[in-house]
């Protein structure tokens, strides 16, 4: 099979060439363009979970060899999370190369983080079965790259840290409150407003609820520690 001059130049930012182009073909179709003779990335998702998990672990135990189980977890989570994986599949294009039925495409399929990430895991599974851990491992960790060193700032999440800063001072936990949608169905973009009990609030554009109360609740949480300084 010869790949398409758009999946060349894909492997070409991957770094990797393929023996077998059928796997790179797998990992990149959505369920929605799948058919009998042209199976989807589910398959190969879940086993590039997997190889990424094993590498992460691997990684953050060499970066920080005195690091205990208890602060190691949540920086794997940071590596390994949908986030993590959408943002490494949007890197130079490569979410362009997802191959869509046409409800998915017209959905923004692309941009979604969900199929984003599914995808970069189906192509870390595609490369391990066409050449090995090693190849997998050199891949994911050039993808991965910074987020590898700057991890501890990401392994906090953002809602859970603003609720235990809430409660650690007497108050309820925070509130998160739409406050607006604008865009297309296809391409939606929430103003989501966090708010603690005493009347301190922070809003985030996002083009998903999650992302959007996350990057308040960060907003709101810095806010908050530098007033407290």
């Amino acid at each position: 099979m010869k790949l398409s001059a758009e999946l060349a130049e894909f492997c070409r930012s991957l770094g990797y060439e393929f023996a077998r182009p059928d796997l790179l073909v797998e990992a990149v179709t959505h369920g929605s363009l799948a058919s009998g003779d042209r199976p989807d990335n589910q398959r190969l998702e879940f086993l590039g979970d997997r190889v990424l998990g094993l590498v992460m672990a691997e990684a953050l135990l060499k970066a920080d060899p005195k690091a205990n189980e208890g602060l190691l977890a949540p920086r794997f989570n940071a590596l390994v999370r949908t986030e993590a994986c959408a943002s490494a599949a949007r890197e130079g294009g490569r979410g362009e190369v997802l191959k869509l039925g046409r409800s998915e495409m017209l959905s923004g399929g692309r941009r979604k983080d969900a199929l984003l990430a599914d995808a970069m895991e189906a192509v870390i599974a595609a490369i391990y079965l066409d050449g090995g851990f090693e190849a997998a491992r050199d891949v994911i960790l050039r993808m991965w790259g910074g987020r590898i060193t700057r991890v501890e700032a990401d392994a906090r999440d953002p809602k859970t840290a603003l609720q235990e800063w809430a409660q650690a001072r007497g108050m309820p936990p925070p509130k998160y409150v739409e406050k607006s949608r604008d865009g297309p169905d296809h391409a939606p973009q929430f103003t989501i407003a966090a708010q603690l009990a005493n009347g301190a609030e922070a809003q985030a554009v996002a083009g998903s609820k999650r992302q959007a109360e996350q990057a308040a609740a960060s907003e709101l949480l810095t806010r908050m520690e530098k007033q407290h300084d």
